[in-house]
């Protein structure tokens, strides 16, 4: 097919997709439905009849340095970076094949995985990756007023909870690792090279305890008090982590980005059931 499909971009010669196609010598099939940040996830075929994935962005604050993220993975754990053009903002990717979500190998299966794939997706990790600390602040910054803009949708304590955590750990962090912040059972894939990669980072570098986050909350393995203080238990035994530290960060970042998600509801739920396993 074309590049129609892709919407122009101003400062791109041609629109966001152009010189695209051409240069990585692509036949591209229907992009992938979903994605927030993105403009287009789609499959493709190279000119030598590798399976990969074009993936076109909008700027965006948490997606900015994935190509980094990915060459500092380099394949172990997680897809690789074929190739990518940052002023188009476009990345040529490792295609998952079948790409089954991780979700579907069933719960108990789902943490198995998660608990082998963290460790090798920490690596020591600073520039050119955000802070931990400075995202905190940056959440901090507005969360409250953003809690009253909203109706205050959810009890003080909770917000005062997440107020607490994003003010509290950043000082006190352990080695500053890579994480993933977006590590949740639908962005890990079946593949043939692994049995499972990661997708889409959402890099950050801090403490391995914020890495927990993600699947502490991830609702597709399972939606309920007893299931996301398991996970919470689970990983921190497991991995050897600061419990208590996961729990804060998790109840953080969870209410400072259920206010712009679909899933507001489950995700004030998550933290509720955290400030509560104290």
């Amino acid at each position: 097919m074309g590049e129609t499909w892709f919407p122009p971009r101003d400062g791109a010669e041609g629109g966001g997709g152009a010189g695209l196609i051409e240069r990585w010598g692509l036949t591209l099939g229907e992009p992938f439905e979903g994605g927030v940040a993105s403009v287009v996830v789609a499959p493709a075929v190279t000119a030598e009849g590798e399976d990969v994935v074009l993936k076109v962005q909008e700027p965006h604050r948490e997606s900015e340095h994935e190509a980094a993220a990915l060459e500092l993975w380099g394949g172990e754990g997680a897809i690789r970076l074929l190739d990518h053009d940052p002023e188009k903002h476009a990345l040529l990717l490792e295609r998952c094949v079948p790409g089954t979500p991780l979700a579907a190998a069933g719960a108990d299966a789902a943490m198995d995985v998660f608990v082998e794939l963290l460790p090798r997706l920490w690596k020591p990790a600073g520039a050119p990756f955000r802070p931990l600390a400075e995202e905190a602040a940056w959440w901090l910054e507005s969360l409250e007023a953003t809690w009253e803009r909203a109706g205050r949708p959810f009890e003080r304590r909770l917000l005062d909870a997440a107020l607490g955590a994003l003010r509290e750990l950043p000082p006190t962090q352990g080695e500053q690792v890579l994480l993933h912040q977006d590590l949740h059972g639908e962005n890990v894939l079946a593949a043939q090279r692994e049995p499972w990669l990661a997708i889409d980072p959402k890099p950050l570098a801090g403490e391995r305890e914020f890495g927990l986050g993600p699947i502490i909350r991830s609702f597709e393995l399972g939606h309920s008090r007893d299931e996301v203080v398991g996970r919470l238990d689970r990983l921190g035994s497991e991995l050897g982590l600061d419990r208590e530290r996961a729990r804060g960060w998790a109840i953080g970042q969870t209410i400072a980005w259920a206010f712009n998600s679909m899933y507001h509801e489950t995700h004030v739920e998550t933290a509720r059931w955290l400030l509560e396993a104290a």
